[in-house]
Protein backbone atom coordinates (compact mmCIF):
# COMPACT_ATOMS: atom_id res chain seq x y z
CA UNK A 1 0.00 0.00 0.00
CA UNK A 2 1.69 3.39 -1.01
CA UNK A 3 0.38 5.27 1.74
CA UNK A 4 -0.68 3.34 4.95
CA UNK A 5 0.23 5.66 7.31
CA UNK A 6 -1.80 8.47 5.63
CA UNK A 7 -4.79 6.29 5.32
CA UNK A 8 -4.07 5.50 8.98
CA UNK A 9 -4.18 8.75 10.02
CA UNK A 10 -7.42 9.81 7.57
CA UNK A 11 -9.72 6.84 8.97
CA UNK A 12 -8.75 8.08 12.27
CA UNK A 13 -9.88 11.50 11.85
CA UNK A 14 -12.88 10.66 10.27
CA UNK A 15 -13.67 8.13 13.48
CA UNK A 16 -13.18 11.03 15.52
CA UNK A 17 -15.14 13.61 13.70
CA UNK A 18 -17.73 11.03 13.06
CA UNK A 19 -19.56 11.32 16.45
CA UNK A 20 -19.31 14.98 16.64
CA UNK A 21 -20.98 16.05 13.33
CA UNK A 22 -23.24 12.76 13.77
CA UNK A 23 -24.59 14.64 17.32
CA UNK A 24 -25.09 18.27 16.04
CA UNK A 25 -27.13 17.03 12.30
CA UNK A 26 -29.24 15.07 15.16
CA UNK A 27 -29.66 18.23 16.74
CA UNK A 28 -30.80 20.62 13.74
CA UNK A 29 -33.30 17.88 13.01
CA UNK A 30 -34.82 17.87 16.44
CA UNK A 31 -33.19 14.49 17.68
CA UNK A 32 -32.42 15.43 21.14
CA UNK A 33 -31.01 13.67 24.23
CA UNK A 34 -33.86 13.27 26.57
CA UNK A 35 -31.75 11.21 29.34
CA UNK A 36 -32.77 13.51 31.89
CA UNK A 37 -36.20 12.82 31.60
CA UNK A 38 -37.81 12.07 34.81
CA UNK A 39 -39.14 8.56 36.38
CA UNK A 40 -42.20 10.84 36.26
CA UNK A 41 -42.39 11.76 32.69
CA UNK A 42 -42.53 8.36 32.12
CA UNK A 43 -45.31 7.30 34.43
CA UNK A 44 -47.22 10.16 32.72
CA UNK A 45 -46.60 9.75 29.11
CA UNK A 46 -44.68 6.73 28.54
CA UNK A 47 -42.99 6.91 25.26
CA UNK A 48 -45.89 9.23 23.47
CA UNK A 49 -42.93 12.28 23.56
CA UNK A 50 -39.97 10.12 23.77
CA UNK A 51 -38.42 12.37 20.67
CA UNK A 52 -39.75 15.49 22.15
CA UNK A 53 -38.46 18.65 21.55
CA UNK A 54 -38.91 22.40 21.08
CA UNK A 55 -36.37 22.65 18.59
CA UNK A 56 -34.57 26.18 18.45
CA UNK A 57 -31.54 24.99 16.73
CA UNK A 58 -32.50 25.19 13.12
CA UNK A 59 -32.88 29.04 14.04
CA UNK A 60 -29.56 29.65 14.93
CA UNK A 61 -27.63 27.88 11.94
CA UNK A 62 -30.56 29.17 9.19
CA UNK A 63 -30.29 32.73 10.97
CA UNK A 64 -26.39 32.55 9.73
CA UNK A 65 -26.47 30.95 6.41
CA UNK A 66 -29.65 32.92 5.24
CA UNK A 67 -27.39 36.13 5.09
CA UNK A 68 -24.35 33.89 3.29
CA UNK A 69 -25.19 34.47 -0.03
CA UNK A 70 -22.43 35.22 -3.09
CA UNK A 71 -23.56 38.00 -5.41
CA UNK A 72 -20.69 37.54 -7.85
CA UNK A 73 -16.72 37.77 -8.32
CA UNK A 74 -13.99 40.59 -9.11
CA UNK A 75 -10.97 39.97 -10.40
CA UNK A 76 -7.71 41.76 -10.36
CA UNK A 77 -7.03 44.65 -12.90
CA UNK A 78 -5.92 42.82 -16.59
CA UNK A 79 -8.29 40.29 -16.31
CA UNK A 80 -11.92 42.47 -17.48
CA UNK A 81 -13.34 39.05 -19.55
CA UNK A 82 -12.91 37.10 -16.69
CA UNK A 83 -15.43 37.78 -14.21
CA UNK A 84 -18.38 36.56 -16.59
CA UNK A 85 -16.25 33.59 -16.81
CA UNK A 86 -16.24 33.02 -13.72
CA UNK A 87 -19.80 33.55 -13.01
CA UNK A 88 -20.97 31.77 -15.83
CA UNK A 89 -19.06 28.85 -14.48
CA UNK A 90 -20.79 29.43 -10.88
CA UNK A 91 -24.08 29.15 -12.59
CA UNK A 92 -23.75 26.04 -14.79
CA UNK A 93 -22.71 24.06 -11.63
CA UNK A 94 -25.90 25.73 -9.92
CA UNK A 95 -24.17 27.11 -6.85
CA UNK A 96 -26.71 30.01 -6.59
CA UNK A 97 -28.60 26.75 -4.36
CA UNK A 98 -25.35 24.60 -3.81
CA UNK A 99 -23.62 27.22 -2.45
CA UNK A 100 -26.02 27.63 0.08
CA UNK A 101 -25.79 23.94 1.30
CA UNK A 102 -22.35 24.36 1.39
CA UNK A 103 -23.04 27.37 4.32
CA UNK A 104 -25.82 25.45 6.45
CA UNK A 105 -23.38 22.07 6.38
CA UNK A 106 -20.53 24.31 7.62
CA UNK A 107 -23.00 26.51 10.27
CA UNK A 108 -24.55 23.62 11.70
CA UNK A 109 -21.03 20.58 11.61
CA UNK A 110 -18.74 22.95 11.81
CA UNK A 111 -16.92 22.26 8.43
CA UNK A 112 -18.16 21.36 4.97
CA UNK A 113 -15.74 21.16 1.74
CA UNK A 114 -15.74 21.16 -1.97
CA UNK A 115 -13.84 18.75 -4.18
CA UNK A 116 -13.37 20.10 -7.87
CA UNK A 117 -12.39 18.16 -10.79
CA UNK A 118 -13.32 17.38 -14.63
CA UNK A 119 -16.48 15.06 -14.86
CA UNK A 120 -16.17 12.19 -17.13
CA UNK A 121 -17.08 14.46 -20.13
CA UNK A 122 -14.29 16.96 -19.24
CA UNK A 123 -16.23 19.99 -18.12
CA UNK A 124 -15.22 21.51 -14.70
CA UNK A 125 -17.54 20.33 -11.66
CA UNK A 126 -17.77 21.77 -8.19
CA UNK A 127 -18.53 18.53 -5.88
CA UNK A 128 -20.30 19.73 -2.64
CA UNK A 129 -19.67 17.73 0.25
CA UNK A 130 -21.02 16.19 3.87
CA UNK A 131 -18.43 17.12 6.46
CA UNK A 132 -18.72 13.54 7.64
CA UNK A 133 -17.36 12.06 4.57
CA UNK A 134 -14.37 14.35 4.22
CA UNK A 135 -11.07 15.44 6.26
CA UNK A 136 -7.78 17.07 5.41
CA UNK A 137 -4.65 17.32 7.19
CA UNK A 138 -2.73 21.10 7.35
CA UNK A 139 0.87 21.64 7.35
CA UNK A 140 1.94 22.68 10.76
CA UNK A 141 5.20 24.52 9.35
CA UNK A 142 2.77 26.46 6.84
CA UNK A 143 -0.76 27.00 8.68
CA UNK A 144 -3.92 26.71 6.04
CA UNK A 145 -1.66 24.92 4.03
CA UNK A 146 -3.65 21.63 3.08
CA UNK A 147 -1.37 18.76 2.91
CA UNK A 148 -3.73 16.24 1.61
CA UNK A 149 -7.25 15.26 1.43
CA UNK A 150 -9.47 12.14 2.09
CA UNK A 151 -13.05 11.68 1.28
CA UNK A 152 -14.86 7.82 2.33
CA UNK A 153 -17.88 6.96 1.34
CA UNK A 154 -19.48 3.06 0.73
CA UNK A 155 -21.09 1.89 -2.34
CA UNK A 156 -24.51 0.96 -3.03
CA UNK A 157 -25.90 -2.46 -1.79
CA UNK A 158 -25.27 -5.47 -1.98
CA UNK A 159 -21.69 -4.61 -2.46
CA UNK A 160 -21.69 -1.97 0.39
CA UNK A 161 -17.86 -1.67 0.49
CA UNK A 162 -16.13 1.47 2.01
CA UNK A 163 -14.16 3.78 -0.86
CA UNK A 164 -11.48 5.67 -0.06
CA UNK A 165 -9.89 8.80 -2.13
CA UNK A 166 -6.37 10.39 -0.89
CA UNK A 167 -6.15 13.79 -2.78
CA UNK A 168 -2.84 15.40 -3.29
CA UNK A 169 -0.54 18.14 -5.10
CA UNK A 170 0.30 15.86 -7.60
CA UNK A 171 -2.19 12.82 -7.53
CA UNK A 172 -5.06 11.19 -6.42
CA UNK A 173 -4.95 7.79 -4.81
CA UNK A 174 -8.26 5.64 -4.86
CA UNK A 175 -8.45 2.79 -2.54
CA UNK A 176 -11.92 0.17 -1.61
CA UNK A 177 -12.59 -2.06 1.43
CA UNK A 178 -11.94 -6.12 0.77
CA UNK A 179 -15.07 -6.61 2.28
CA UNK A 180 -18.42 -5.25 3.05
CA UNK A 181 -18.74 -2.93 5.60
CA UNK A 182 -21.89 -0.96 5.68
CA UNK A 183 -21.77 2.32 7.01
CA UNK A 184 -18.72 1.86 9.47
CA UNK A 185 -15.35 2.28 7.99
CA UNK A 186 -12.60 -0.18 7.96
CA UNK A 187 -9.32 -0.77 9.35
CA UNK A 188 -6.35 0.84 6.98
CA UNK A 189 -4.90 -2.81 6.17
CA UNK A 190 -8.94 -3.79 4.98
CA UNK A 191 -8.07 -2.08 1.76
CA UNK A 192 -6.59 -2.11 -0.98
CA UNK A 193 -6.00 -0.04 -4.48
CA UNK A 194 -9.09 0.45 -6.87
CA UNK A 195 -9.51 1.11 -10.18
CA UNK A 196 -11.72 0.64 -12.99
CA UNK A 197 -12.80 2.34 -15.81
CA UNK A 198 -10.06 1.99 -17.53
CA UNK A 199 -8.41 4.47 -15.25
CA UNK A 200 -5.57 3.58 -12.43
CA UNK A 201 -5.76 3.31 -9.15
CA UNK A 202 -3.49 6.49 -9.04
CA UNK A 203 -4.62 9.79 -10.97
CA UNK A 204 -2.14 12.07 -11.78
CA UNK A 205 -2.58 15.68 -10.75
CA UNK A 206 -1.04 18.21 -12.50
CA UNK A 207 -1.74 21.03 -10.83
CA UNK A 208 0.24 21.05 -7.83
CA UNK A 209 -2.88 22.10 -5.69
CA UNK A 210 -5.20 19.18 -3.24
CA UNK A 211 -8.87 19.51 -5.29
CA UNK A 212 -10.17 19.50 -2.21
CA UNK A 213 -11.62 22.91 0.04
CA UNK A 214 -12.21 23.04 3.03
CA UNK A 215 -14.86 25.14 4.51
CA UNK A 216 -14.55 25.46 8.79
CA UNK A 217 -16.94 27.77 10.66
CA UNK A 218 -15.51 29.93 13.51
CA UNK A 219 -11.78 27.86 13.38
CA UNK A 220 -8.53 28.71 14.68
CA UNK A 221 -5.53 28.79 12.93
CA UNK A 222 -5.26 25.69 10.61
CA UNK A 223 -7.50 23.46 12.83
CA UNK A 224 -10.87 22.29 11.95
CA UNK A 225 -14.10 24.46 12.28
CA UNK A 226 -16.57 24.98 15.53
CA UNK A 227 -20.55 24.39 14.80
CA UNK A 228 -22.90 27.26 15.77
CA UNK A 229 -24.77 24.61 17.57
CA UNK A 230 -21.59 24.09 19.80
CA UNK A 231 -23.14 26.41 22.90
CA UNK A 232 -26.37 26.15 21.91
CA UNK A 233 -26.96 22.37 22.98
CA UNK A 234 -27.12 23.06 26.64
CA UNK A 235 -29.22 25.49 26.38
CA UNK A 236 -31.57 23.33 24.33
CA UNK A 237 -31.30 20.34 26.61
CA UNK A 238 -32.16 22.84 29.70
CA UNK A 239 -35.11 23.86 27.81
CA UNK A 240 -36.43 20.78 26.65
CA UNK A 241 -36.55 19.47 30.06
CA UNK A 242 -38.57 22.80 31.38
CA UNK A 243 -41.14 22.04 28.77
CA UNK A 244 -41.31 18.02 29.98
CA UNK A 245 -41.61 19.32 32.89
CA UNK A 246 -44.40 21.63 32.22
CA UNK A 247 -46.13 19.11 30.54
CA UNK A 248 -45.96 16.48 33.29
CA UNK A 249 -47.81 19.55 35.66
CA UNK A 250 -50.34 20.36 32.76
CA UNK A 251 -51.27 16.18 33.41
CA UNK A 252 -51.72 16.72 36.98
CA UNK A 253 -53.15 19.93 37.15
CA UNK A 254 -55.68 19.04 34.33
CA UNK A 255 -57.82 17.45 36.49
CA UNK A 256 -57.78 18.70 39.82
CA UNK A 257 -56.34 16.33 42.88
CA UNK A 258 -59.28 16.04 45.46
CA UNK A 259 -58.98 14.34 48.94
CA UNK A 260 -61.23 12.98 51.58
CA UNK A 261 -60.47 11.83 55.64
CA UNK A 262 -62.17 10.26 58.20
CA UNK A 263 -63.96 7.38 56.25
CA UNK A 264 -63.68 3.92 56.45
CA UNK A 265 -61.07 2.63 53.96
CA UNK A 266 -62.04 -0.90 52.52
CA UNK A 267 -59.34 -3.44 51.44
CA UNK A 268 -59.51 -6.12 48.34
CA UNK A 269 -58.02 -9.88 48.97
CA UNK A 270 -54.81 -9.09 47.79
CA UNK A 271 -54.87 -6.30 51.03
CA UNK A 272 -54.79 -3.14 48.60
CA UNK A 273 -56.90 -0.38 49.36
CA UNK A 274 -60.02 0.35 47.16
CA UNK A 275 -61.15 3.84 46.27
CA UNK A 276 -64.57 4.46 48.13
CA UNK A 277 -65.09 7.49 45.33
CA UNK A 278 -65.35 7.55 41.62
CA UNK A 279 -64.36 10.98 40.50
CA UNK A 280 -66.71 12.34 38.03
CA UNK A 281 -68.88 15.51 36.85
CA UNK A 282 -71.82 13.34 37.05
CA UNK A 283 -70.40 11.69 40.61
CA UNK A 284 -71.70 12.66 44.22
CA UNK A 285 -69.45 12.05 47.46
CA UNK A 286 -71.34 11.16 50.34
CA UNK A 287 -70.45 9.73 54.02
CA UNK A 288 -72.15 8.73 56.85
CA UNK A 289 -69.54 8.98 59.37
CA UNK A 290 -69.38 12.27 60.76
CA UNK A 291 -65.81 12.90 60.93
CA UNK A 292 -65.91 13.06 57.25
CA UNK A 293 -64.18 15.76 55.48
CA UNK A 294 -63.71 16.70 52.15
CA UNK A 295 -61.60 19.36 49.83
CA UNK A 296 -58.93 19.73 47.18
CA UNK A 297 -55.69 20.61 46.66
CA UNK A 298 -54.95 24.23 44.64
CA UNK A 299 -54.14 23.83 40.45
CA UNK A 300 -50.40 24.03 39.11
CA UNK A 301 -49.12 27.63 38.60
CA UNK A 302 -48.05 26.81 35.22
CA UNK A 303 -46.61 30.61 35.12
CA UNK A 304 -43.45 29.57 36.44
CA UNK A 305 -42.71 27.20 33.60
CA UNK A 306 -43.67 30.02 30.90
CA UNK A 307 -41.43 32.49 32.09
CA UNK A 308 -38.60 29.81 32.13
CA UNK A 309 -39.16 28.77 28.84
CA UNK A 310 -39.03 31.83 27.81
CA UNK A 311 -35.81 33.15 29.55
CA UNK A 312 -34.12 29.89 27.79
CA UNK A 313 -35.03 31.66 24.96
CA UNK A 314 -33.38 34.72 25.85
CA UNK A 315 -29.96 32.51 26.95
CA UNK A 316 -30.18 31.01 23.37
CA UNK A 317 -29.97 34.64 22.18
CA UNK A 318 -27.44 35.48 24.13
CA UNK A 319 -24.76 32.70 23.99
CA UNK A 320 -25.38 32.30 20.29
CA UNK A 321 -25.39 35.85 19.19
CA UNK A 322 -28.82 35.20 17.30
CA UNK A 323 -31.49 38.07 17.64
CA UNK A 324 -34.38 37.71 19.81
CA UNK A 325 -36.91 37.74 17.57
CA UNK A 326 -35.41 34.81 15.53
CA UNK A 327 -36.70 32.66 18.47
CA UNK A 328 -40.10 34.84 19.90
CA UNK A 329 -42.28 37.30 18.79
CA UNK A 330 -41.97 40.56 20.63
CA UNK A 331 -45.40 41.97 22.25
CA UNK A 332 -45.58 45.49 22.61
CA UNK A 333 -44.93 48.08 20.02
CA UNK A 334 -42.99 47.09 17.20
CA UNK A 335 -38.95 48.04 17.52
CA UNK A 336 -37.89 50.59 14.73
CA UNK A 337 -35.04 50.34 12.76
CA UNK A 338 -32.49 51.82 14.28
CA UNK A 339 -33.02 50.06 17.30
CA UNK A 340 -33.19 46.58 15.13
CA UNK A 341 -29.93 47.52 13.43
CA UNK A 342 -28.26 48.63 17.49
CA UNK A 343 -29.83 44.75 18.40
CA UNK A 344 -28.57 43.10 15.23
CA UNK A 345 -24.81 44.55 15.62
CA UNK A 346 -23.49 41.45 17.03
CA UNK A 347 -24.95 39.00 14.85
CA UNK A 348 -23.98 41.07 11.75
CA UNK A 349 -20.31 41.38 12.79
CA UNK A 350 -20.53 37.72 12.88
CA UNK A 351 -21.89 37.55 9.08
CA UNK A 352 -19.24 39.49 7.82
CA UNK A 353 -16.75 37.28 10.08
CA UNK A 354 -18.40 34.44 7.92
CA UNK A 355 -18.30 36.25 4.57
CA UNK A 356 -14.59 36.79 5.27
CA UNK A 357 -13.78 33.42 5.65
CA UNK A 358 -16.02 31.49 3.42
CA UNK A 359 -15.21 34.32 0.77
CA UNK A 360 -11.53 33.39 0.66
CA UNK A 361 -12.34 29.81 0.18
CA UNK A 362 -14.76 30.04 -2.79
CA UNK A 363 -12.27 32.52 -4.15
CA UNK A 364 -9.85 29.34 -3.78
CA UNK A 365 -12.74 27.30 -5.32
CA UNK A 366 -12.85 28.93 -8.67
CA UNK A 367 -9.32 30.19 -9.25
CA UNK A 368 -9.11 26.61 -9.41
CA UNK A 369 -12.04 26.10 -11.59
CA UNK A 370 -10.40 28.83 -13.58
CA UNK A 371 -7.11 27.09 -13.73
CA UNK A 372 -8.01 23.53 -15.00
CA UNK A 373 -9.99 25.33 -17.72
CA UNK A 374 -6.63 26.50 -18.40
CA UNK A 375 -6.49 30.05 -17.30
CA UNK A 376 -3.98 30.08 -14.57
CA UNK A 377 -2.37 32.89 -11.71
CA UNK A 378 -6.10 34.33 -11.15
CA UNK A 379 -6.74 36.36 -8.36
CA UNK A 380 -10.34 36.40 -7.09
CA UNK A 381 -12.43 38.15 -5.02
CA UNK A 382 -16.18 37.24 -3.49
CA UNK A 383 -18.72 39.96 -3.55
CA UNK A 384 -21.63 39.11 -0.63
CA UNK A 385 -24.80 40.32 -0.51
CA UNK A 386 -24.88 42.97 2.11
CA UNK A 387 -26.18 41.11 5.54
CA UNK A 388 -28.07 44.39 7.02
CA UNK A 389 -29.31 46.15 3.98
CA UNK A 390 -30.80 49.76 4.24
CA UNK A 391 -34.38 50.04 3.07
CA UNK A 392 -35.14 52.41 0.29
CA UNK A 393 -36.68 55.04 2.75
CA UNK A 394 -33.34 54.63 4.55
CA UNK A 395 -31.38 55.16 0.82
CA UNK A 396 -33.29 57.75 0.52
CA UNK A 397 -32.81 59.77 3.66
CA UNK A 398 -29.12 59.37 3.07
CA UNK A 399 -29.06 60.73 -0.46
CA UNK A 400 -30.79 64.17 1.45
CA UNK A 401 -28.81 64.44 3.77
CA UNK A 402 -25.57 64.73 1.67
CA UNK A 403 -27.39 66.83 -0.65
CA UNK A 404 -27.52 68.91 2.12
CA UNK A 405 -24.09 68.73 2.78
CA UNK A 406 -23.27 69.67 -0.72
CA UNK A 407 -23.11 66.95 -3.38
CA UNK A 408 -24.53 67.83 -6.77
CA UNK A 409 -28.20 66.76 -7.85
CA UNK A 410 -26.12 64.77 -10.79
CA UNK A 411 -24.79 63.00 -7.58
CA UNK A 412 -27.62 62.90 -5.23
CA UNK A 413 -29.69 61.18 -8.16
CA UNK A 414 -27.22 58.40 -9.17
CA UNK A 415 -26.70 57.22 -5.56
CA UNK A 416 -30.75 56.71 -5.13
CA UNK A 417 -30.22 54.45 -7.91
CA UNK A 418 -31.50 56.25 -11.20
CA UNK A 419 -29.89 55.43 -14.93
CA UNK A 420 -28.83 58.07 -16.95
CA UNK A 421 -31.34 59.02 -19.31
CA UNK A 422 -33.87 59.14 -16.17
CA UNK A 423 -31.50 61.88 -14.28
CA UNK A 424 -31.33 63.69 -17.73
CA UNK A 425 -34.78 64.11 -17.85
CA UNK A 426 -34.72 65.32 -14.15
CA UNK A 427 -31.87 67.68 -14.44
CA UNK A 428 -33.87 68.98 -17.29
CA UNK A 429 -36.93 69.37 -15.98
CA UNK A 430 -35.87 70.98 -12.31
CA UNK A 431 -33.73 73.99 -14.72
CA UNK A 432 -36.89 74.26 -16.78
CA UNK A 433 -38.87 75.04 -13.29
CA UNK A 434 -35.89 77.73 -12.03
CA UNK A 435 -36.05 79.46 -15.47
CA UNK A 436 -39.83 79.69 -14.75
CA UNK A 437 -39.52 81.26 -11.46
Amino acid sequence: MQNEADIKKALAQLKANETKYAKTTRYYKGEHDLAFASQKFKNAFGSLFREFALNLCPAVCDAVRDKLKVENFQVEEGADNLPKEVWKLWKDNRMGKRSGEVHKEAVKNGDAYVIVWVDPNKKVTIYPQKAMNCTVLYDEETPGKILWAAKTWTTPAPESKTRLNLYYPDRIERYISQQKTGDSLPEANGLISFSDDGENSSITNPYGIVPVFHFANNSDIGSFGESELASAMPIQDALNKSVLDMLVAMEFASYRQRWASGIEIEFDDDGNAIPPYTAGIERLWISESPEAKFGDFEAANLEQFLKVKSDFRIDMACVTGTPLYYFMLTSGDAPSGESLKKAETRFINKVRDRQESFGQVWEDVMAFALLLEGKKDVRLFADWEDPSPLSEKEKLENVVIKQEIGISDEQALIEAGYGESDIAKMLEAKQAKRMRR
